[in-house]
């Protein structure tokens, strides 16, 4: 019998081409498996009140009616126990806070190139500091690129700047791989530094 012409059509599978009849939501394994309310068979269930409170095991229908009187949903958090787990709560807020859960776990962090600058005459104290601010960069997952930046006679001292530029990339090897051995461009010296791991 062809089903485009039955009254349950809505009930056939979709075929190739049939475009009135949406695609099925594939739901996730959390949505599967979390019962609510009428949809939990067993009884009798462990069960945690709203408050975080024990309430022992008690028979499905009276943590229903309890669930009920508070105004709130009777939710299946731990199926697999025997009996399975049972909490009084607000589903709805409860979704919300699992979503939210998921979404943070799921957000990496952006690697940002941070810099730090110095010249061939900066004291050992300001370079100290500065090694000190690129190991926090470097702790945070982000680049760094170190600048030695020359201005007017400060070029004839190259060699002066390439010791800075090695003894700061000397005091962060625990922290970083060099992704971009020093090089001169233009009037400054760079190198680029990545975390390590």
């Amino acid at each position: 019998m062809d089903c485009r012409h039955h009254p349950s059509r809505r009930l056939c599978p979709a075929r190739e081409g049939d475009r009135n009849i949406p695609p099925e939501r594939p739901t996730s394994d959390r949505e599967r498996i979390q019962r609510i309310n009428e949809q939990i068979r067993i009884s009798p269930v462990r069960l945690i009140g709203a408050n975080g409170e024990q309430l022992g095991v008690v028979p499905t229908s009276q943590a229903m009616e309890m669930a009920r009187e508070q105004g709130l949903d009777l939710v299946e958090v731990a199926a697999q126990e025997r009996p399975p787990v049972c909490k009084i709560l607000d589903f709805g807020k409860f979704r919300y806070q699992q979503s939210r859960k998921s979404s943070k776990a799921t957000k990496v962090h952006q690697a940002k190139i941070k810099e730090i600058r110095v010249r061939p005459k900066t004291g050992e104290h300001d370079i100290d500091t500065k090694i000190n601010q690129a190991k926090r960069f470097l702790e945070h997952k982000d680049k760094v690129l170190v600048n030695v930046v020359f201005r007017g006679r400060e070029l004839q001292h190259i060699d002066e700047g390439r010791r800075i530029i090695t003894m700061i990339l000397e005091q962060l090897a625990d922290f970083c791989k060099v992704e971009r051995a020093p090089m001169m461009e233009g009037k400054r010296m760079t190198a680029m530094l990545a975390p390590k791991g």
